[in-house]
């Protein structure tokens, strides 16, 4: 389940976000989303026993929001190639293509 919020930011802090999101080529709710999501699971993981938070450092927290968009950016070139024709990794089609390109050698010479 999850839930709608509504929040309204400065225009620098929205220009950061703006900027970090294009450079992502995400949208800018999907890098707060992003931030508020690692903000709030380290805070969760860093509870001490006694179940007062620790302050994390807003440094520490800007500096992993940009890590969590550069990795989903580098995550966008994923994939496959496609080379046109069918390739593969058998014995006999790999030698059939050295004795092709030897061939071709020794008409070239």
């Amino acid at each position: 389940m999850s839930q709608r919020l509504t929040v309204e930011l400065s225009d620098e802090v929205y220009n950061i976000i703006q900027r970090q999101a294009t450079e992502a080529n995400i949208s800018p709710a999907q890098v707060v989303l992003a931030s508020l999501e690692q903000y709030f699971h380290e805070q969760h993981e860093q509870d001490e026993p006694s179940g007062a938070p620790r302050r994390v450092r807003a440094r520490s927290v800007r500096k992993k929001a940009e890590l969590q968009v550069a990795r989903e950016r580098f995550e966008r070139h994923f994939g496959t190639v496609d080379l046109g024709y069918p390739t593969g990794a058998s014995n006999e089609e790999i030698d059939a293509d050295l004795e092709s390109e030897y061939a071709n050698v020794d008409k070239r010479a």
